[in-house]
């Protein structure tokens, strides 16, 4: 691979109409839906025909994207009978405002729809989107001026017809500075082995996913923009699991990236890149394939972040109600402790069943806080007799700076977290150009929800990279007067089922001054920036050429 300069690109922030507003202290709640006034009128369906087929359930995912390269993020959706674009009208127009332009951008995807990666798997600098469906997944090229086309008939192999594939993520797992890609699969399902199964109760309701056999996960090999399957050479075939939730990064801190797979109702994957085209399974040397108490949980979301700004990324997977969420601590060499019950997050987490979720910094004070997506898949038995007897609410849990502990916010953040619905997928992003992260829910058989950030205004930084690959992989430390040096990774994978914004973003409270920012880049290198104080507020763009 061939190296050039870095080109640094330092630009102003969007002055939008929303930035300003940012500026004062906000008059209404700390998040608030703005779906259905910002123009998103998409409704999940999930195609329930009374004999619980277990897709009607699960689906789906969500992503936040710039598809067009204009600056602001837009959004895509899925369900059961296909896809939904909606572009965001912020620039130039100055409001946050969306337009469907499914027919027009060339999405043609007509199946069941589950998840969504997005990456750049040609190097042209442009997004480009995976969908993964139950009976068959389909990868989008974008061409540029707002177009894709399918070119799943020029890597046939990843469609993995007749299969019910799940998460998926872009990563470079050779270092060769193209994205490969692996795409999760959950059970070995159909519908003319559909099973019916019965609570304590008696009632009928969707099997537990121990009803069906487990599958393997598939890699794919970038060659040139086309993708080759090398599962059975890497050594994914070794170790079958329930696959829903995915991440790739970093796990020991050997610059190369490595996959976490969490599994439903199976022991989770740890995937640790042997640096040769193969991946060694360690999730139980590791601490990660079961909770505290040695068993099994039924594993869904993933977030990977840094919650303790230590400087090494940790982990957090979503589980069933009354098995509360496992958070796992990295000592900084791959080996993890559940640290669920002493932070609190398990006692918090336990009368949920958890999807989508992230580490993002809502409230701009340095340390990243979290988002959890609930709703059920078995009766709630207070629900009984409801028609959809699965609902459940949302949380918003705040990582208070350095105590160790989490503290359950929702009931002061919005009257959008009293709310009740079945949330599957979850993105992260900054919708409204005005510093603060903004969440894109999918709610199975319901409407989806566009929650923006209201908190007043604090100091911050987001950091793109443009170009080439979209910078995944890359990992950013900014140091910041008065707080521990900030580490974040270009990643747009993790949540459940979902795409996140590719852009990096640092909350940096009262600092007034940014002593540094250093990108350390996927092939080893890395470009470093100082005093670059002058930015604060604004998105920093940079570009490493191949």
């Amino acid at each position: 691979m061939k190296r050039a300069a870095v080109v640094v690109l330092l630009i102003l922030p969007l002055l939008s109409c929303a930035h300003k507003a940012a500026q004062e202290q906000p008059t209404g709640p700390w998040f608030e839906d703005v779906a259905a006034a910002s123009g998103i009128d998409f409704v999940h369906q999930s195609g329930a025909t009374g004999k619980f087929y277990m897709p009607e359930i699960m689906g789906s995912g969500a992503a936040l994207l710039d598809y067009d390269g204009d600056g602001d993020l837009d959004i895509l959706l899925l369900s059961n009978h296909g896809i939904r674009l909606y572009r965001n009208e912020l620039n130039p127009s100055g409001k946050l405002q969306f337009t469907d332009v499914t027919r027009e951008a060339g999405l043609d995807y007509a199946g069941y729809g589950m998840g969504i990666a997005t990456g750049d798997f040609d190097n042209d600098g442009r997004i480009d989107i995976l969908v993964t469906g139950f009976g068959g997944n389909a990868l989008y090229r974008n061409l540029g001026s707002g177009v894709f086309r399918n070119v799943t008939a020029e890597s046939p192999e990843i469609a993995l017809p007749g299969r019910w594939s799940t998460g998926a993520s872009f990563f470079d797992y050779d270092r060769d500075g193209r994205q490969d890609l692996i795409i999760l699969n959950y059970l070995d399902y159909s519908f003319e082995n559909n099973k019916r199964c019965f609570a304590p109760t008696g009632e009928v309701t969707y099997c537990s996913p121990k009803v069906y056999p487990p599958t393997s996960a598939h890699l794919f090999h970038n060659e040139g923009g086309r993708f080759v399957e090398v599962t059975k050479k890497s050594g994914l075939d070794r170790a079958l699991g329930r696959g829903l939730g995915v991440a790739a990064f970093d796990v020991n801190g050997d610059g190369w990236p490595d996959v976490f797979v969490a599994n439903d109702a199976s022991a989770n994957h740890l995937w640790i890149n042997q640096r040769n085209g193969t991946f060694a399974e360690r999730a139980l040397e590791s601490g990660v394939a079961y909770g505290e108490d040695g068993v099994a949980k039924a594993g869904m979301g993933v977030a990977v972040g840094d919650y303790d700004n230590d400087g090494d990324e940790d982990l957090l997977v979503l589980n069933l109600m009354r098995e509360g969420a496992s958070l796992f601590e990295n000592d900084g060499h791959g080996n993890f402790t559940d640290v669920s019950l002493k932070t609190g997050i398990h006692a918090i987490t336990f009368p949920y069943t958890g999807f989508g979720t992230g580490w993002f910094d809502f409230d701009n004070d340095g340390w990243v806080d979290l988002f959890l997506a609930h709703g059920a898949v078995t009766l709630r038995e207070e629900q009984r007799g409801q028609p959809n007897p699965f609902l459940e609410r949302n949380m918003l849990i705040r990582n208070p700076a350095g105590k160790g502990h989490f503290i359950d916010e929702s009931g002061v953040a919005g009257p959008v977290f009293a709310q009740t619905g079945v949330s599957r997928g979850a993105a992260f992003g900054d919708i409204d150009n005005d510093g603060s992260v903004d969440i894109l829910v999918a709610t199975n058989n319901g409407p989806a929800r566009l929650l923006r950030n209201n908190l007043p205004h604090r100091n911050w930084l987001s950091v793109q990279v443009d170009g080439p690959g979209l910078g995944i992989g890359a990992r950013v430390a900014v140091k910041a007067a008065g707080l521990p040096v900030l580490w974040r990774r270009v990643h747009t994978d993790s949540s459940y089922l979902s795409a996140s914004d590719p852009r990096v973003h640092f909350g940096l409270g009262d600092a007034k001054k940014i002593e540094r920012v250093t990108v350390y880049w996927p092939d080893g290198t890395q470009s470093s920036y100082t005093d670059v104080t002058g930015k604060l507020n604004s998105v920093f763009h940079v570009t490493k050429k191949l």
